[in-house]
């Protein structure tokens, strides 16, 4: 049968892949690296075919190299991270899986993928030191209230329609308690600002506050950051806080925890469990005080059934829920949210805008905002840099929202039509609030059978019960 690929075909291949990929025979011998490794490396791909790979990686040896180490134990290495000295000089960083290549208990060779995290290493850590010098310097109350990280307080959350007074209230209640808070909803309605304004209602509000997103970096990279390293956990480690020491005594805010790798979750739990972190390495423990809060923006409840979330985790975090609402299910709080934006960008620009033409405050109305709040503030902040009066006119605002026809909507109030609940995703939303109330009343609030008449999960069930708040 004749081969899928020839050799040239299968080398160009890999020349147009992300990573770095590099093959070795059982002696150690480059057979071949692609242009994105030799880029890494700093070296002639011409110069590197048929050396002994540790000539090329003076820094490391047989014991911290990862492809060496998979041609020693024939078995995988997988997504470990590895730093170096390149031939010039520079160190690198890389996530690396290393495969054995095998004929039956014979050692041929290995494949390594390398993936860069130099920069956002390096960053990552940038950023913690300047934490740890920032909170290391709060030696009174005063001082820590300086430099918090923790700005928003409940205060700061625009609107007062009935859900977000909802909102307020239980945000308030969460800050009572040292309880683990999950926050949920869809990107750009506020989850960090509400993740502060719990941190700020708490007893904790004088202690540090960290926010790590966990789908900005890689896992191996992101467990060392949370947990910290010791100088010699693999090559290139120094003694490092992690943010969990970073954050003993405050709040360590997690935002999409449904992004972290499932086997670091696993860990996530053990340290919520025992109160005991142990850095990358390290043989020893410590006891840490911190508070977490985390924030998805996707349902908690498909999140554990699409396996993104650990089942036990789920049931860790999920102590104290908060739901933050969609812009469409609040409209009647667009008018404050408008001339907060303007406020704000008059000081940013320089400008003097007054508000907004009905026109303009109808299209507002209508449109759904699948950005929510935060495509609210871009569009504000996107005509105030375009207007030419004191008014924002139709002409001003992104040509998506000019494409409403008001003409349609001509019986439109702007005053009430939040009232109305004119969007489908509220009306479905009311009408499965009333059925779910209504077989909870008939079940005398017995979850598993109301679940069985509903011809839906228990554990949906539950959630939908914590979100109409039932």
């Amino acid at each position: 049968m004749k081969d899928l690929f020839t050799k040239k075909q299968f080398e160009k291949i890999l020349n147009h892949v992300g990573e770095g990929v590099q093959l070795i025979d059982a002696q150690g011998r480059i057979v071949f690296c692609n242009a994105v490794a030799a880029q890494l490396d700093n070296i002639q791909r011409e110069e590197a075919i048929g050396k002994y790979i540790l000539d090329i990686y003076p820094s490391l040896t047989e014991e911290t190299s990862t492809i060496m180490r998979a041609i020693r134990t024939k078995e995988p290495v997988l997504n470990v991270q590895q730093s170096f000295i390149n031939y010039k000089g520079h160190k690198i960083t890389t996530v690396n899986s290393s495969i054995p290549i095998l004929d039956g208990d014979r050692i041929l060779g290995a494949l390594e993928v390398s993936r860069d995290i130099t920069q956002v290493k390096a960053l990552s850590e940038k950023l913690l030191d300047l934490q740890e010098k920032l909170y290391a310097n709060t030696k009174s109350v005063k001082n820590a209230r300086e430099n918090s990280l923790a700005k928003y307080t409940v205060k700061d959350l625009i609107g007062s329609s009935d859900i977000m007074v909802k909102l307020k209230n239980r945000i308030l209640k969460a800050g009572e308690t040292g309880s683990p808070v999950m926050v949920f909803g869809e990107t750009g309605t506020g989850k960090e600002l509400v993740a502060q304004s719990v941190h700020n209602a708490s007893k904790r509000r004088e202690q540090p506050f960290i926010a790590q997103n966990c789908a900005a970096i890689p896992a191996s990279l992101l467990e060392s950051i949370l947990f910290g390293t010791v100088k010699g956990s693999f090559t290139g480690a120094e003694d490092r806080i992690g943010l969990f020491e970073l954050a003993n005594g405050g709040t360590l805010f997690l935002d999409e925890i449904n992004s972290m790798p499932l086997e670091l979750q696993a860990k996530l739990l053990r340290v919520l469990q025992e109160g005991y972190i142990r850095r990358v390495g390290d043989v020893r423990t410590k006891h840490v005080d911190v508070r977490i809060i985390t924030a998805m923006n996707m349902d908690p409840v498909e999140a554990v059934q699409t396996e993104r979330l650990r089942k036990d985790l789920f049931y860790r975090l999920n102590v104290v829920s908060i739901k933050v609402p969609d812009l469409s299910e609040r409209k009647g709080d667009i008018k404050d949210l408008v001339q907060f934006f303007i406020q704000k960008f008059n000081y940013m620009l320089h400008k003097q805008a007054l508000g907004v033409t009905d026109e303009v405050m109808k299209i507002f109305m209508l449109y759904d905002w699948p950005g929510n709040v935060r495509e609210l503030e871009h569009v504000i902040e996107g005509a105030m840099n375009v207007m030419e009066g004191r008014f924002i006119t139709a002409e001003d605002i992104s040509y998506q929202l000019q494409g409403i026809d008001l003409r349609e909507k001509e019986d439109c109030n702007t005053e009430n039509l939040d009232s109305k609940g004119l969007d489908l995703k509220s009306k479905l939303e009311k009408m499965e609030e009333r059925y779910i109330r209504d077989a909870l009343e008939d079940c005398h609030g017995n979850i598993t059978v109301a679940a069985k008449i509903l011809g839906i999960p228990r554990q949906t069930l539950q959630y939908k019960k914590m979100k109409y708040d039932l």
